[in-house]
């Protein structure tokens, strides 16, 4: 089998390069494995004293989850696809949480795309994560876009990010820039591009030390006057009132008739975006960011392990994968097609317990 996932140890510095480039690192089984692997032999090696998480590409850090995967094998019989499909979100979660509570400090090199998957394996716990972005940085929760919901422990750092941005980017599935992602509390750092050689050097030379991110963050200090990763020139600091204003209201329905009342450019194209969303996925998505701003990374990773089954069984995520990347004729048959079709009862249905407790493949997980 070929591999996509290339480990390497440079001075006491573990170094886990992607390398998919032709699916923009999209995340298959193996490569969760891979990395699983790779993590947990590495968490508890003396020897190994930071972990950075990088690409070989130039356009995308990692796009997601391998959605021609959940394709094919969500619309083959269960014996035949769905066993694998329930092992890949089960891993892929595990894997989440393995990196939220990564002892070590645990540095992601966000340049070019990244979604879904690719965000959570860098939106690590806040006790030992450094997120870097660039120029080239592309970041969205996109999955409304494809009939799922932003997982991968999205609720968790989505109702976590700055005001309601979080909200407002799980809803709409909309992508942003390094000086948004710094604003929104999702990224920590701005480094160009052109000095990630240089930084992952650096690195390796300063891997020993005792805080690595420290020596990091001295090393970003040069590039602070770069207009890229300035959160003063936030797209999302300058609609903040806009976002926050229609964005706090607890329904996709209030949120979409709050937004027709405004006429401004910003507003008007996010509301146009909204109504080639699922509008059943972003009754869900509202609901999911709102529970999860009260529960642990290890609640919200099982309420999302529930959520994807019900995805599944439901069949939304089927037909948006189709409409948008296997057939590619953009006109997904959204099942309700409105969001006023969309009953409480509907979207309550999804946070219905999909196993027993005891029998929750994630039941596992406590906080660490």
């Amino acid at each position: 089998m070929e591999q996509h996932v290339i480990t390497e140890v440079k001075n006491q510095l573990g170094i886990i390069t992607l390398d998919r480039a032709p699916a923009l690192n999209s995340l298959s089984l193996a490569m969760v494995r891979d990395i699983t692997r790779t993590l947990l032999s590495w968490r508890d090696d003396a020897n190994i004293t930071a972990v950075v998480m990088r690409s070989n590409s130039e356009k995308a850090f990692c796009a997601g989850g391998d959605i021609r995967f959940f394709y094919q094998k969500g619309s083959a019989n269960v014996m035949q696809g769905g066993a694998l499909i329930e092992d890949f979100f089960t891993e892929e979660y595990a894997l989440n949480h393995l990196v939220h509570h990564y002892p070590k400090p645990y540095i992601a090199f966000m340049d070019g795309i990244v979604r879904g998957g690719g965000m959570g394996i860098a939106q690590a716990g806040p006790t030992c994560r450094l997120r870097i972005v660039t120029e080239r940085t592309k970041m969205a929760m996109p999955e409304v876009a494809i009939g799922l919901f932003p997982d991968v422990g999205g609720g968790y750092f989505l109702s976590r990010a700055t005001g309601v941005c979080g909200t407002y980017l799980g809803v709409t599935g909309e992508t942003i820039a390094a000086a948004d992602a710094i604003y929104a509390d999702l990224a920590d750092v701005f480094i160009p591009s052109s000095a990630l050689a240089a930084l992952l050097e650096h690195c390796v030379q300063c891997s020993a030390n005792k805080d690595i991110r420290h020596n990091i963050k001295e090393f970003a200090a040069s590039y602070n006057n770069e207009t890229a990763g300035d959160p003063a020139s936030s797209r999302l600091v300058q609609e903040r009132t806009a976002i926050d204003q229609h964005f706090s209201h607890n329904s996709v329905e209030a949120i979409l008739e709050s937004l027709k009342s405004d006429s401004s450019e910003f507003v008007q194209k996010t509301l146009a975006v909204m109504q080639k969303r699922s509008p059943l996925m972003m009754s869900v998505t509202l609901e999911q960011i709102r529970r999860s701003q009260a529960m642990s990374i290890e609640d919200c990773l099982r309420m999302e392990r529930n959520l994807v089954r019900r995805c599944f069984e439901h069949g939304e995520v089927i037909e948006g994968v189709r409409a948008l990347v296997i057939d590619k004729d953009h006109q997904p048959k959204w099942n309700p097609s409105s969001v006023a079709a969309v009953s409480s009862d509907m979207v309550q249905h999804f946070f219905e317990p999909a196993w027993p407790e005891y029998a929750h493949p994630l039941n596992n997980f406590y906080a660490a």
